[in-house]
């Protein structure tokens, strides 16, 4: 498996002198684009979990609200996108920036407004994270697609998407009796401006496993097998996505990035949850949560608590003002 490409390396995607002075001084900062999520699913929620578990700090600038819970989307209400401009802009003036990711921004209005500030930060690597939309009307799925493509893609460094929604989207026409590969998705992306493209979910004979895989349109660069899990997860693509952005934001190369954000997202499904009545959710926490302690030994008299809380239970919402 090759991990050099055989051409240069896209200058984008190291991280600038000035931008590794910057990440001395503090966590590198991430700016990422998403659509708020109560569920905490995917969106915003999934973003900023995911940036600061990895060691990064998330900018989050809000485009939109999903109405949904564990199991659908049942609508996504826009945000302008003045506001959105409004509130990348203040940030990027404010601090450095060392990686931006875009999930659903819903509509083409503010897909032309990230499109612009990123070509105004052309040395800032942008990944680009295309969620099934399948929720969604026709037409705006139509319109959004066409907007992300011609806008949005040829300032994109990095593309990441599943694998049979990269093949219905890029490449509609396909005759051939077999699914295209990972590098034939990526000489369509090329071609739409994108030099890299990470495609997720790709089946592998026998059914038990998954690929990733990192490739360009001249090789692929890296990939990354995982078995098959039983349960169903949502929010998987925006965390896998967030966590390959701030790796990248942090100095590590598109590879090393590629193959630890795979492992991230790795562990936050072996620990996923599920907190309702629909999919599971990943546990981008998963790091943090306490390890089963050693069996008690024989003696099975309860150690003092030295906070006892009887006395100190919560009083009901019943205030009068």
């Amino acid at each position: 498996m090759p991990t050099d490409p055989p051409h240069a390396p896209d200058p984008t995607l190291l991280p600038s002198a000035d931008a590794q002075d910057d990440a001395a001084a503090g966590p590198a900062c991430v700016l990422t684009f998403n659509a708020g999520d109560a569920s905490g699913a995917g969106g915003l929620v999934a973003d900023i979990l995911t940036i600061a578990s990895v060691g990064a700090h998330p900018l989050a600038v809000t485009c939109g609200a999903y109405a949904r819970d564990s199991a659908e989307v049942f609508d996504h209400h826009d945000l302008d996108s003045e506001a959105v401009a409004d509130q990348a802009r203040a940030v990027l003036e404010d601090m450095p920036v060392h990686a931006i990711k875009v999930g659903f921004v819903g509509n083409p209005e503010t897909l032309g407004v990230i499109a612009g500030i990123a070509a105004d930060y052309a040395d800032v690597p942008v990944i680009a994270y295309m969620p099934d939309l399948s929720w969604w009307r026709d037409d705006l799925i139509d319109q959004y697609l066409d907007a992300f493509g011609e806008l949005l893609l040829p300032q994109t460094s990095v593309l990441v998407g599943n694998h049979g929604l990269l093949a219905r989207w890029l490449l509609p026409d396909w005759a051939a009796g077999r699914s295209p590969t990972p590098r034939e998705l990526a000489v369509a992306a090329d071609e739409l401006g994108v030099p890299y493209l990470l495609v997720t979910g790709v089946p592998l004979p026998g059914g038990q496993h998954l690929d990733n895989v990192l490739t360009s349109a001249q090789t692929v660069l890296a990939s990354g097998r995982f078995e098959r899990i039983e349960a169903a997860f949502t929010g998987a693509g925006d965390t896998l996505s967030a966590a390959l952005a701030a790796l990248i934001a942090t100095g590590c190369d598109l590879p090393e990035a590629m193959a630890e954000a795979l492992s991230y997202l790795d562990g936050c499904l072996a620990a996923g949850f599920r907190p309702g009545m629909g999919q599971a959710l990943p546990d981008r926490m998963f790091w943090a949560q306490p390890e089963d302690e050693d069996p008690q030994d024989d003696d099975d008299t309860p150690a003092a608590d030295p906070l006892d809380a009887t006395g100190f239970e919560m009083p009901p919402h019943d205030t009068k003002h």
